[in-house]
């Protein structure tokens, strides 16, 4: 069985969020399944990078700062991986490109092309959890590119789509997907399982809980999205087909 873990930013906010992000990872490894997590930017990181660039150059480039903004990813990469290899687990952590990930040449905002993933199936052949940087990838003149806001729900679903996976997880700051804002509602409902296309609903109308470019791809590869918070590990919502 294989099983991709996707950790956003607020999952892996300090120390022991990254502990708890490998406890769920190495648990599935535990049960002898093969795990790809798939990482976000820690916390307010890709906002304090992006703050920082602007002073320095108003005006900067797409190019350059898609190779700068990367790096907030593979910070995450390497802590997660060191987490996990404390608890004595074999693992490897993947920049985008390294795992494969082909983009257009669209800066800041690109389109995953194609994916060769050679390298993540021989890693997961070796007995490795591999950790792979989410929200970007490469294009054909071999620059950094990276994929807009949400962009590591993107990479998780078209690794997980493209591997075979039986089980995309979403890990978050929210127990699943809800009717409304359950941070600002007291009394929002949060689903056992929604379509797709009521997911797409959603996220037109407003949540933030998954990435719409994300979902569209689930639904091409048919693959379910678990939706669960990275705190307590409780089934969240199973995003999925109308049967």
């Amino acid at each position: 069985m294989l099983i991709v873990q996707k950790f956003g930013g607020t999952s892996l906010a300090g120390e022991e969020r990254i502990r708890q992000a490998a406890q769920w990872v190495t648990q599935v490894a535990k049960r002898g399944s093969r795990v790809v997590a798939v990482v976000s930017a820690q916390g307010t990181t890709t906002d304090d990078l992006i703050k920082q660039a602007i002073s320095l150059n108003p005006r900067v480039s797409a190019r350059e700062m898609d190779a700068y903004l990367a790096t907030g990813e593979q910070i995450s990469a390497g802590l997660l991986s060191m987490a996990i290899q404390a608890m004595g687990y074999p693992v490897i952590s993947l920049t985008g490109w390294q795992a494969g990930i082909f983009t257009d040449h669209t800066h800041g905002n690109a389109v995953i092309l194609g994916l060769d993933n050679n390298r993540v199936v021989t890693e997961l052949d070796q007995g490795k959890i591999v950790v792979v940087t989410g929200f970007q990838g490469i294009n054909a003149a071999g620059d950094i590119t990276t994929l807009g806001r949400g962009g590591s729900d993107t990479t998780a679903v078209a690794l997980a789509g493209c591997l075979g996976a039986d089980l995309c997880q979403i890990y978050t700051d929210v127990a699943g997907v809800y009717d409304k804002d359950p941070h600002l509602y007291p009394d929002a409902v949060k689903f056992d399982w929604v379509s797709y296309e009521k997911m797409r609903r959603l996220i037109a109308g407003g949540a933030q809980v998954l990435h719409d470019r994300s979902v569209e791809l689930a639904q091409k590869f048919g693959l379910s999205l678990e939706v669960l918070s990275s705190f307590t590990g409780q089934p969240g919502t199973i995003v999925c087909g109308e049967t």
